[in-house]
């Protein structure tokens, strides 16, 4: 699967990023306060794979904004591409006890399972029904969102499957997103539309607010669509907090938060971050704003919300989607947008701009893994990429 392949644009990427010819210079600097790259066009090329010429370190499309981005980075070390060929890759999540990352091919319906050992990738469950965000909680279980059934899921060690949530007050979810596990054993979970579509679920049954004119047909090549999950858009968009209990709460709304996606908690818990980024599938207000918000957790309640960043870097919005901290509290943030500013966005707990790592492609979300938890996994558009830090992802998963 190592083909040279160009980042594909989704949910508000600044209109253009495909109009950039090429990406990534080796031999490019950087000398403004900004780190601004001179250029995105390079000469020669940038090469992926294992029959390109050798990296030269420090990587220049590892961009310092704050010299405390330093402390972070391994010098000696480069962005590699482990794999490629994919729909869009989405949902990475690291196994600690298993050594392996699980993440989501969303639009090929696939879920995938790149082995730490051998560094192989290889389909893990197929089909995944649309799954796009996995995690793992603090007993080593994989969590999973399912676009296709609309729902979310836990496997249990012996190998069965719980439903966590599927509906709310009698009433079906939109298309779980993206979630994170809680040490007191809860589920926080986004519920935006972006999965009630023909490439990552279904639609709505016809009169849904997802396909008001009912011309499109869900069960097209998919005879099952509804039978398990909701058959149309019921409720607003809206952050979800499971209880072991059973009990599944209202923790954000979609007046406080329009179309939420990425979610994480600081490493202490005190704090829980959500990313609002563009109007979905049968929305009728405008949609999200493109930023992250803050939030202070106060048991099982969230309070003094804020924003936490705009995600505007050198005039540049870098579209958000998946986030995850690490041990320090920084944030690393994925970027939709421009090539050039593609990739991930780093953020100290206070919301000032440390670094950039530019990728050839949008990125979707990212997950620290490896032995050491040392290793940032990035799903980007149609490809996965690799890069040692100093530092360490915070939580499973």
């Amino acid at each position: 699967m190592q083909t040279h392949v160009r980042g594909i644009a989704r949910r508000g990427v600044i209109a253009g990023a495909g109009m950039v010819a090429a990406f990534g210079a080796k031999a490019q600097t950087h000398t403004d306060a900004t780190a601004t790259p001179p250029s995105v066009i390079t000469n020669p090329p940038r090469q992926w794979g294992r029959h390109a010429p050798p990296d030269i370190f420090p990587d220049p499309d590892i961009i310092i904004i704050d010299p405390a981005f330093k402390r972070l980075l391994l010098g000696i070390t480069a962005i590699r591409r482990v794999a490629t060929g994919f729909k869009w890759a989405e949902g990475p999540a690291w196994s600690s006890e298993g050594q392996y990352l699980v993440f989501s091919d969303v639009q090929a319906n696939i879920q995938y399972r790149y082995v730490w050992e051998t560094g192989q990738v290889s389909r893990f469950r197929d089909p995944s029904y649309n799954s796009n965000g996995n995690s793992f909680d603090f007993e080593g279980r994989q969590l999973s969102t399912q676009d296709f059934n609309r729902r979310v899921i836990r496997w249990e060690h012996d190998g069965t499957m719980t439903v966590i949530a599927d509906n709310y007050q009698g009433k079906g979810l939109n298309s779980p997103n993206d979630l994170v596990p809680h040490p007191d054993g809860s589920i926080w979970f986004t519920d935006p539309p972006y999965g009630d579509t023909l490439s990552e679920g279904h639609p709505d049954d016809a009169g849904g607010s997802a396909n008001p004119t009912g011309k499109l047909n869900p069960r097209i090549g998919a005879p099952d669509a509804g039978v398990i999950g909701g058959k149309k858009r019921e409720t607003p968009n809206t952050v979800y907090r499971w209880d072991p209990s059973g009990r599944l709460d209202v923790v954000v709304t979609e007046d406080q938060l329009p179309d939420p996606n990425g979610i994480c908690f600081s490493p202490d818990y005190k704090t829980l971050y959500v990313i609002s980024t563009g109007k979905g599938p049968g929305d009728t207000g405008p949609g999200g704003t493109g930023a992250v918000f803050a939030f202070d957790v106060q048991g099982d309640k969230l309070s003094g919300m804020r924003r936490f960043t705009d995600m505007m870097i050198d005039g540049v919005h870098c579209g958000p989607d998946g986030m995850r901290a690490d041990v320090f509290g920084n944030l690393w943030i994925s970027s939709n947008t421009v090539l050039g500013y593609a990739g991930v966005v780093v953020f100290t707990p206070d919301g000032k701009p440390l670094g950039r790592i530019r990728l050839p492609e949008v990125c979707a979300n990212m997950s620290f893994g490896g032995p050491k938890r040392n290793m940032l996994f990035m799903c980007a558009s149609q490809s996965l990429y690799l890069l040692q830090v100093q530092t360490q992802g915070a939580a499973p998963g």
